[in-house]
């Protein structure tokens, strides 16, 4: 308990910090907390994961401060800042694992337990991307960042059979659709990062309740119909499908970059999504067509969990609550 407030505490003084020097300050607390937190006893690949994320944010945060130092030094010179604010934003894109500075992400998420892949898919992007947000310059070089996330996101998650390696590609691809988002109006982040966190929450609990880490077990345990409505339109939702919850900022971010000309920018992000969507629809195949007569192990199958049930109706009918609720305003 005491790790998990220090690394929420770490997160908001990074981005309510009025100096450089705090900003970083917050992110190392940030990063020293959730080390603990990653290991666990139970699990061997854990001391692994921790050890890859610890040296790659090391190496961020050694860049930041290098860069924060450089910006300050020569200030008076244009051309050599915008080039170490090209580094310094490259930085927050490694720490929170955008494309193609995703190397250690799939890696790390694989190895964790399915709490701590919550984490990491949702709190721990806060804070880069609102430093980001913060200094959102360069939009060429964003550009190139949001394609490249997306196409890898999109391509890297269409031969993976673990549950958890597609959730970090998946979120690789959103991190692009966040950055496009930030392009217009930094609300429409915000409510894209809020839906995609209700998502992510949603499926990584009935992952945790069923036990399952593999694309495999979904076949090979019995499923009842209620949970394979939860698991399908969960993912239907998180591939950005009309009518769920997960399509109203994406609708949101097209409509925007289209105002803005972006057009070659919003085309490449809808067909890249469509490939995103094709490997969710690949899990929905296995849960419906295929059904086995025994049990390979215990499960916990009830649905009283009164959290569990209306943060997936959230996710089930929030774009019709949403669409209804803009109308009356």
């Amino acid at each position: 308990m005491l790790f998990f407030f220090s690394l929420m505490i770490g997160s908001l003084i990074s981005i309510s910090s009025s100096t450089w020097m705090g900003m970083w300050m917050g992110l190392e607390i940030n990063l020293l907390s959730i080390i603990p937190l990653m290991n666990n006893n139970k699990n061997i690949f854990a001391s692994e994961a921790s050890m890859k994320y610890f040296i790659t944010q090391a190496l961020a945060s050694t860049i930041i401060m290098f860069s924060i130092i450089m910006m300050c030094k020569f200030e008076s010179f244009i051309w050599l800042n915008n080039s170490f604010m090209l580094t310094f934003n490259s930085a927050l894109l490694t720490k929170m694992g955008a494309a193609p500075f995703h190397f250690w992400f799939p890696e790390v998420i694989e190895g964790i337990s399915w709490m701590n892949c919550l984490i990491m898919l949702t709190w721990q992007k806060i804070a880069p991307m609102i430093l980001i947000m913060f200094n959102l310059s360069l939009p060429k070089f964003f550009s190139i960042i949001i394609i490249l996330s997306m196409l890898i996101g999109s391509l890297m998650g269409l031969n993976q059979i673990s549950l958890r390696k597609i959730m970090a590609y998946s979120s690789i691809n959103h991190i692009g659709w966040m950055l496009g988002a930030m392009f217009y109006m930094n609300s429409i982040w915000m409510y894209y990062f809020l839906i995609y966190s209700v998502i992510s929450i949603n499926l990584i609990l009935l992952f945790k309740m069923f036990n399952i880490f593999f694309v495999k077990q979904l076949i090979s345990i019995n499923l009842n119909f209620m949970a394979k409505f939860l698991f399908i339109f969960n993912l239907m939702s998180l591939g950005g499908l009309p009518p769920f919850l997960g399509f109203m900022p994406k609708w949101l971010t097209i409509q925007n970059l289209i105002n803005l000309n972006h057009l070659f920018l919003s085309f490449t992000m809808i067909m890249l999504t469509l490939i995103t969507l094709f490997y969710y629809m690949r899990i929905t195949y296995a849960i419906l067509m295929f059904n086995s007569n025994e049990l390979n192990f215990k499960l916990n199958t009830s649905y009283s969990n009164f959290f569990t049930t209306s943060v997936n109706l959230s996710s089930i009918l929030g774009l019709l609550i949403c669409t209804n609720l803009f109308n009356i305003l």
